[in-house]
């Protein structure tokens, strides 16, 4: 593809198979197809990025489902690889009147682990501007952590920004490994999305909002935006401010991915050239309509909804 790209995500797609039922007693499962970065991708590109994907997909039942649905979402797929094996897949159920949910990850093995150096290429990353990823592709496999590495690298030789989410969970991988992956990209970094209770005191070992911002800085990161569910918020950090902007919505239906939709609405305004402070609120608004309906991706809603309340928060 020879249009330079807005952002470019890297990462693992996963099917997504859901039900309001629990897993238990549900007969039926509705298909669709996930994974923490291309829910990023997608968000930003429902906005008007034009956005690509890095990644490997199993030539199995479902790779031509896969190909065709993000053509027709109009994702650059120049740089998804099919490959033997076989897609990941997750189970999520979410009973209506129950907060909480049920997950099953199947994704050991998969055609996405095998993400390495060779997928990363010098054009393509030159050829945008926003690279990102996350923790969770990371954990994918050793060579998948040097293929962010490398991407990472590139952009910065390249003056293209780099956006990071650790993403942790510890059904993933330990604190240590994923500190050690983050250690490994820090300074890479110029964007970063972290959620207070599960990532920021695992990548600074700090406790307070000023601290984690303020060490971050230090570190080079130019852009820090810290989620907090407790004060129903984000505190963003940018050239030497900090401020807060509130959820737009707290009605929860379902918030599978919607810290990923939110990371994409923000990646969308800064490419746009809103402020990090003006795209967070951006953000918010996207993972505010997203978490009124069931799903990750196919709950994000479109440009009009957004901007139809963007708008009338800055009225």
């Amino acid at each position: 593809m020879n249009e330079k790209l807005d952002i470019i995500a890297i990462g693992e797609s996963l099917i997504e198979l859901s039900t309001d039922q629990n897993l238990t007693s549900a007969s039926t499962l509705n298909k669709y197809y996930g994974g923490d970065s291309l829910t990023t991708a997608i968000s930003a590109l429902k906005l008007g990025s034009k956005v690509g994907y890095i990644s490997r997909i199993g030539m199995d039942s479902f790779k031509n489902y896969l190909l065709e649905s993000w053509q027709e979402e109009g994702l650059d797929i120049s740089h998804v690889k099919p490959v033997q094996g076989v897609n990941g897949l997750y189970l999520v159920s979410k009973e209506q009147g129950c907060s909480n949910k049920e997950f099953a990850f199947y994704r050991k093995k998969t055609a996405a682990t095998n993400l390495s150096i060779d997928d990363i290429s010098t054009d393509y990353i030159q050829n945008s501007s926003i690279v990102y990823t996350t923790g969770i592709t990371q954990s994918l496999s050793i060579s998948a952590r040097e293929a962010v590495k490398e991407a990472f690298k590139i952009a910065k030789e390249n003056n293209v920004l780099t956006a990071y989410d650790p993403n942790y969970t510890q059904l993933i991988w330990s604190e240590e490994e994923a500190k050690e992956a983050f250690y490994d990209i820090e300074d890479y970094i110029d964007i970063i999305f972290l959620n207070i209770k599960h990532d920021s005191k695992i990548m600074t070992e700090n406790y307070s909002y000023d601290n984690i911002i303020k060490n971050l800085w230090d570190k080079g990161i130019s852009t820090v935006i810290v989620k907090s569910i407790e004060e129903k918020g984000y505190y963003v950090g940018y050239q030497g401010k900090i401020e807060f902007v509130k959820f737009i919505n707290e009605d929860v239906v379902d918030d599978t991915g919607a810290g990923d939709a939110f990371n994409g609405g923000v990646l969308h305004g800064i490419v746009s050239g809103m402020s990090p402070f003006k795209a967070v609120t951006l953000g918010s608004i996207v993972a505010g309509l997203q978490i009124k309906k069931f799903g990750a991706i196919k709950s994000i809603p479109s440009k009009e909804e957004v901007y139809k309340l963007f708008k009338g928060q800055n009225d």
